[in-house]
């Protein structure tokens, strides 16, 4: 027996379904929103200090180190023995600079592997290897 009508000969059952509780509870829950959002805005009131600060633009120093395809070693563009790599990289390594390291393709893997391994011996950790986009074809 169903609760759908009063109806004594009807005894299918009742296929509606009844929304008015679903729509009451929406809008309870609206407005509980509608009271509780402000609050989460409001926050203590404190007056800070004001000082005077400029911003710090400090850009890493970058050694651009380059590699010919006969080994021979730039430092910023000047030529340099390749015994001398060791103490450069000692002086430049309380800055903590960035190596930018461009390399011949015909160079050999030894002389970037030993470039390397100076760099790193004295405590340059940040390495870029610099290479030249592909041609698009």
């Amino acid at each position: 027996m169903s609760f759908g009508s009063f109806n004594e000969g009807h005894n299918a059952p009742m296929a509606d379904i009844n929304t008015t509780p679903l729509v009451d509870v929406m809008l309870v829950l609206l407005v509980i929103f509608i009271i509780t959002a402000p609050l989460f805005h409001q926050a203590i009131p404190i007056d800070l200090p004001k000082v005077s600060s400029s911003k710090l633009d400090d850009k890493p120093e970058v050694i651009q180190l380059a590699i010919d395809a006969k080994g021979l070693v730039f430092w910023n563009g000047e030529l340099m023995h390749r015994d001398m790599l060791d103490t450069r990289f000692a002086e430049a390594s309380a800055r903590q600079p960035e190596l930018h390291l461009r390399a011949d393709r015909e160079v050999r893997y030894e002389s970037v592997a030993d470039v390397m391994a100076a760099a790193q011996r004295n405590g340059l950790v940040k390495i870029a290897f610099v290479t030249q986009p592909q041609d698009a074809r």
